[in-house]
């Protein structure tokens, strides 16, 4: 097989990548962290071993491969470290595959690495480049939020789970858990772009089972991607700005903070509204916030903390 030139979008040959088996307690998918030494649950470093796990868990949400060496260029290294801050802040909506060229230069040639820094996004086993240059973090947020708007609005909202529930529970190849066929429909739906017939999806598993937490948070979800379609962010932000009590404004930015990553925003912001507001309203802004507790997961320690500011603020 010809390897094509890495600038085309494409399957990832690995033909020049001999794969030997992982040494017993060597590293894995599931271990990892920033190159820096402080890690993230959504971080791998990548090994000849791990490389083709962490290369499939882009099959279920999006994984980053930063390509880097501190050594030959210190500044790639900080752009590595602000990747890894990052991956924490979206909270799986994507893995970084960090990348040392120095220490796996088979890995580099084999992907046909023209030079670093390089930021590529594989999706579906198929890498696309990102980013070449060194960025200040503001701008690479900024960034991936564009792009993972973008992959929502085409239907893709998996996120990865974090590496080290996964090692602790077994999952030593950190591959995503088997696929659920309850939510195949749902998830059709969603890969599809059809985002109504997803929410009928869920809405029917959570008829059937009231207690199927991974369908609530799934219908909840969905029910976000409906309320924000077609919505210019730069618009509703701007709008929230300049209604800061108008529920509906600010509930469609709480949204957008959700599909973003950025999830306390989100609470924060809807807390803050009912501390504001009364009556009828304020029965509105609760029953979003909560709705968007089940979407997160309602053991998460933000929803936890969200949970008593809430109680707070209505009492």
């Amino acid at each position: 097989m010809t390897q094509q030139p890495f600038s085309r979008p494409g399957a990832i040959d690995l033909s020049a990548l001999k794969r030997p088996a992982a040494p017993a307690g060597g590293p894995t998918a599931a271990s990892g962290g920033a190159p820096g030494g402080t890690g993230s649950s959504y971080t791998v470093q990548v090994t000849e071993q791990n490389f083709q796990a962490t290369i499939e868990a882009s099959m279920g949400a999006p994984v980053l491969l930063v390509f880097y060496s501190r050594t030959r260029m210190p500044e790639s290294g900080t752009l590595a470290d602000d990747l890894v801050v990052l991956s924490a802040e979206f909270e799986g909506r994507f893995l970084v595959g960090l990348v040392d060229v120095e220490a796996v230069p088979a890995i580099a040639q084999a992907m046909q690495i023209p030079s670093i820094p390089l930021v590529v996004v594989v999706l579906d086993g198929r890498p696309m480049p990102l980013l070449q240059d060194v960025v200040p973090q503001d701008e690479l947020r900024t960034a991936l939020t564009q792009v993972l708007q973008q992959l929502t609005t085409q239907g893709i909202t998996g996120r990865h789970q974090p590496r080290a529930v996964a090692a602790a529970e077994g999952d030593s190849d950190g591959q995503e858990p088997a696929f659920d066929p309850r939510y195949a429909a749902a998830q059709e739906a969603l890969e599809d772009g059809d985002i109504d017939r997803a929410v009928e999806e869920y809405l029917k598993l959570v008829v059937a089972n009231p207690a199927d937490t991974e369908a609530a948070a799934g219908l909840a979800m969905a029910q976000v991607l409906q309320r924000t379609q077609g919505v210019d962010l730069q618009d509703a932000r701007a709008a929230a700005a300049a209604n800061p009590d108008d529920v509906a404004a600010q509930t469609l930015v709480a949204d957008l903070d959700m599909l973003g990553g950025h999830v306390e925003d989100a609470f924060n912001r809807l807390i803050d509204l009912v501390r504001r507001t009364t009556g009828a309203e304020r029965n509105q802004v609760r029953e979003r916030l909560i709705a968007l507790f089940g979407a997160v997961g309602n053991d998460d320690p933000r929803v936890l903390k969200a949970r008593q500011n809430l109680a707070s603020a209505l009492f």
